[in-house]
C-alpha cells in the first residue's frame, strides 16, 4: 500500500516488527527501530539505509486497526480512514513565506520599544554581542525542539514533555506555555488600554482627556478584542493568519523607518526646557544662551555614543535581551501546518525569522539610542513625546505599533488553546463549539484581568521570568536529553553535554530575572523596561 506519492515504500515492507496483529506493536517499537522509522516522517521522503528492508508479508495482510498501536498513533503520519482524526492531524498547507511571517510576528513583541534603553545601559558593542549570542542560542534551542520532534514523530510541545517525563512533563510544558502566553497577551492588551486613548486624544487635538466613552481605555480594549482579535482567534489554522502577520510586520518596519528618520531631525541634547514646548525654540538658540565652555563640553560628552558600558542597570538588561526571541510555543504549531514539512525547512524558517528580527531589533535600538543617547527612556515612543507631543509622524508610529501589538495577540493565543486541548481534550475530534468557546473564554479572562487587576502584570512578570527560561532554554534541552536514544547519542556525548549546559544557562537567567524582580519589589521601583 502506497502511503503517499512522495516515494514511500509499500506499507507491508515497513510493517514487520512495527505493528503486529494482536497488540504487540507497542513493545516492538522500542528505541532504535522506532527512532529509525520516524526519521522518514518530517519531510515525507524515504531516506535510504535508515530502515532495514525486510521480506514482504504473506498475502495482503494489513497492519491497520482501531485497537493496534503503531508509530502513526504517536506522530503525524497520514492515518488510515478507519481511524478518528486527531485535532492536529491534517495536511499542512501553509507556505514558507506565510510561516516566516507568523513566526516573525510571534517573536516580535513590545520589547522592541525598550531595546534602545538596553543599548544605553550596555553600549553599542556589548549590546551587539549580547543580541547576537541570544539569537544564536534561540536558533539552537529551536534546533533541539525540531530534532526531538523528528525522533518521536510528534509536533506538540506538550507531547514532547509527555514522551520525556510522562504526565508531569506534559503538564509542566502546557502550564508554562499557558502562563507565558497569557502574560504576553495581558501585556499587549494593557498597551492597547493605556495607549489607544492617548492616540485618540492626539488625533482630536485635545489638551486633556475627556470623560467620553471613546476616551476610556476599558471600553476600547473590549472593543478591539471583539472586533479585531476575536475573529482572527477563531481561525482554525494558524496559517490563515499569515496575511495579518505580514501586515503586522509591515507596521513595525514603518516604526523602524520612522526611528531612523527621526535620528536626523531631533536635536541633541534634548534640553529640559524643551520638554513642554512644541517646537517654538530650537536647541541651538538655547545652547547659544548658555555660552559657558563647561556647558559645551557637557553637551559634547552627552551626545557621544558609548561602545561599552557597565552600570547598575546593565545587569537588568541581560534577562530582557535573553527573552527577545521568544517564539518557541509557536514553533511546533507552525511546523504542523507547514506545506511539505521537513526539519530542515522548518529550521530555515526559524533562522530567517530570527535573522529578520535580529536586524530590526539592532537598527531600532541603534538609531533610538543615537537619537537620545543616555536620555532615552525605557519606552522609546515616550521619549519622542518630549520633542513634540503632537508630532504627526510619531502619532502614526503609535498607531502602527498598536496595530502590530493587536495582530500579535491571535498568534499568541493559538498555543494556549492548543495546550488546553492537549490537557483536557487530547483524544477528541475537532469541535468548532469547543474551539470558539476556548477562544472567547481566554479573551474574556484576559480582558477582565487587564480592566480590573492591572497590577496583575507584576505577577505575570514573575511568571514570565520563570516560564520563558523554561520554554526557551530548559525544556528543549532536557527533552532532547531524555528523548534522544542512548544507542544514538550516549549520555556523555558532546550534543547531550551541550544540551545540559544550555539548560544550566536557562536556570542562571531564571535566577537573575527573579532576583532583579524581587529587588525591584523590595525597593519599590521598577528599573527595567518592557520585555516580550
Amino acid at each position: 500500500m502506497v502511503l503517499s506519492g512522495q516515494g514511500w515504500r509499500r506499507a507491508d515492507h515497513v510493517s514487520v516488527g512495527a505493528c503486529v496483529p494482536g497488540g504487540g506493536g507497542s513493545r516492538a517499537m522500542e528505541a532504535p527501530l522506532q527512532t529509525e522509522m520516524v526519521e522518514l516522517v518530517p519531510n515525507g521522503k524515504h531516506l535510504e539505509g535508515l530502515l532495514p528492508v525486510t521480506a514482504p508479508m504473506a498475502g495482503n495482510q494489513r497492519v491497520e486497526g482501531p485497537g493496534r498501536s503503531c508509530v502513526e498513533g504517536e506522530g503525524f503520519l497520514q492515518k488510515s480512514p478507519s481511524k478518528e482524526p486527531h485535532f492536529t492531524d491534517f495536511e499542512g498547507k501553509t507556505s514558507f513565506g506565510m510561516s516566516v511571517f507568523n513566526l516573525s510576528n510571534a517573536i516580535m513583541g513590545s520589547g522592541i520599544l525598550g531595546l534602545a534603553y538596553a543599548m544605553a545601559n550596555t553600549g553599542i558593542i556589548l549590546f551587539l554581542f549580547l543580541l547576537t549570542a541570544v539569537a544564536l542560542l534561540s536558533s539552537y534551542s529551536i534546533h533541539l525542539l525540531l530534532k526531538s520532534s523528528g525522533i518521536v514523530g510528534i509536533r506538540a510541545y506538550e507531547q514532547l514533555g509527555y514522551r520525556a517525563f510522562g504526565t508531569p512533563g506534559k503538564l509542566a510544558a502546557a502550564l508554562a506555555i499557558t502562563l507565558q502566553n497569557i502574560g504576553a497577551m495581558s501585556s499587549y492588551l494593557y498597551i492597547i488600554k493605556s495607549e489607544l486613548p492617548l492616540v485618540i486624544q492626539t488625533f482630536l487635538n485635545l489638551e486633556e482627556q475627556t470623560s467620553d466613552w471613546y476616551m476610556n481605555g476599558n471600553y476600547l480594549v473590549i472593543l478591539v478584542s471583539v472586533i479585531v482579535i476575536l475573529p482572527l482567534a477563531l481561525m482554525r489554522q494558524l496559517g490563515y493568519l499569515g496575511y495579518s502577520s505580514g501586515f503586522s510586520l509591515s507596521c513595525m518596519v514603518f516604526f523602524l523607518i520612522a526611528v531612523i528618520y527621526k535620528k536626523f531631525h531631533v536635536p541633541c541634547p534634548l534640553a529640559p526646557s524643551l520638554a513642554n514646548i512644541t517646537g517654538n525654540f530650537s536647541l541651538m538658540e538655547v545652547v547659544k544662551e548658555q555660552a559657558q565652555l563647561q556647558v559645551e563640553t557637557e553637551v559634547t560628552a552627552f551626545c557621544t555614543p558609548n561602545y561599552f558600558t557597565l552600570n547598575t542597570q546593565t545587569a537588568y538588561t541581560i534577562p530582557i535581551m535573553a527573552f527577545a526571541f521568544v517564539c518557541h510555543p509557536e514553533v511546533l504549531p507552525i511546523y504542523t501546518e507547514l506545506k511539505d514539512p521537513s526539519k530542515r525547512k522548518m529550521q530555515h524558517i526559524s533562522n530567517l525569522s530570527i535573522a529578520v528580527m535580529y536586524v530590526m531589533y539592532f537598527l531600532a535600538a541603534l538609531f533610538g539610542y543615537l537619537t537620545f543617547y543616555d536620555g532615552v527612556e525605557s519606552e522609546l515612543l515616550h521619549t519622542y513625546s518630549k520633542v513634540d507631543p503632537f508630532d504627526v509622524l510619531i502619532l502614526c508610529v503609535r498607531v502602527a505599533v498598536l496595530t502590530a501589538v493587536t495582530l500579535t495577540v491571535p498568534i499568541v493565543l493559538f498555543p494556549v488553546r492548543r495546550a488546553l486541548q492537549q490537557m483536557l481534550f487530547q483524544d477528541q475530534e475537532f469541535s468548532w463549539l469547543r474551539h470558539v468557546l476556548i477562544a472567547i473564554s481566554l479573551l474574556t479572562c484576559i480582558n477582565l484581568l487587564v480592566i480590573f487587576a492591572p497590577n496583575i502584570l507584576g505577577i505575570f512578570g514573575v511568571i514570565g521570568a520563570t516560564s520563558a527560561p523554561c520554554l526557551i532554554f530548559i525544556f528543549p534541552a532536557i527533552f532532547y536529553f531524555r528523548i534522544m536514544p542512548i544507542e544514538k547519542e550516549p549520555a556523555k556525548s558532546t550534543p547531550k553535554i551541550l544540551a545540559l549546559c544550555f539548560a544550566a544557562v536557562g536556570l542562571l537567567l531564571m535566577t537573575m530575572s527573579l532576583s532583579f524582580i524581587i529587588i525591584d519589589w523590595v525597593s519599590g521601583t521598577s528599573q527595567h523596561g518592557g520585555s516580550h
